[in-house]
């Protein structure tokens, strides 16, 4: 199992869905993961620390979980088969008793952003993509510093205001005119800084 980090969203116009791109934290790898189009704008709005005057799905089950005295340990993209991943919540109470529950990975990395717990993949689904694996030391450090160049983390402003200008336009198309002003508030607040 490897931490990984939420690294971009990304609008995937073949499936007219989103791919929520994974990279290890402490490595090069990185995993695609298709999800819809409102799970994506719940996974954007976690990452941009939106919150709503009223709880959206995943902020529910979060305020339900601590009303009974339950946190969320960790989340984990356990498995991938016929192109579809699977995922699943790891949860403890307050007799420190541990429990794991299957979820949709978009779910589940959504739930995590929102309660700051950390996201993991398993190897298996590494290896089941077609990642390349790293032979020789000189290529890895090449590949690091390509991918350092190349991949920014979700919190630089270009990345963030790219977000959340796709799930502004997304709001408005969808008529959901509270969200989009937040949205613009927040997209203006950024742009002030």
């Amino acid at each position: 199992m490897k931490k990984v980090d939420v690294l971009k969203i990304s609008y995937y116009p073949p499936n007219k869905g989103y791919a929520v791109l994974l990279k290890e934290t402490d490595g090069v790898r990185q995993v695609p993961i298709m999800v819809g189009t409102n799970e994506a704008q719940a996974i954007a709005m976690a990452l941009e620390g939106i919150e709503m005057p009223r709880p959206m799905t995943h902020n529910l089950l979060l305020n339900i979980l601590h009303s009974l005295d339950v946190n969320i340990k960790h989340v984990n993209i356990s498995d991938i088969r016929d192109g579809t991943f699977f995922a699943k919540i790891t949860m403890i109470n307050s007799y420190s008793s541990e429990f794991t529950i299957d979820s949709r990975p978009s779910d589940a990395i959504a739930i995590a952003l929102n309660s700051l717990s950390p996201i993991y993949v398993e190897e298996i689904v590494f290896n089941s993509i077609g990642i390349i694996e790293k032979k020789d030391t000189d290529r890895i450090n090449h590949m690091n510093q390509n991918q350092q160049k190349k991949s920014e983390p979700i919190t630089s402003k270009d990345n963030m205001l790219e977000n959340l200008n796709e799930a502004l336009d997304k709001a408005v198309k969808d008529e959901e005119y509270e969200i989009a002003a937040r949205l613009r508030d927040r997209i203006n607040k950024i742009n002030e800084n």
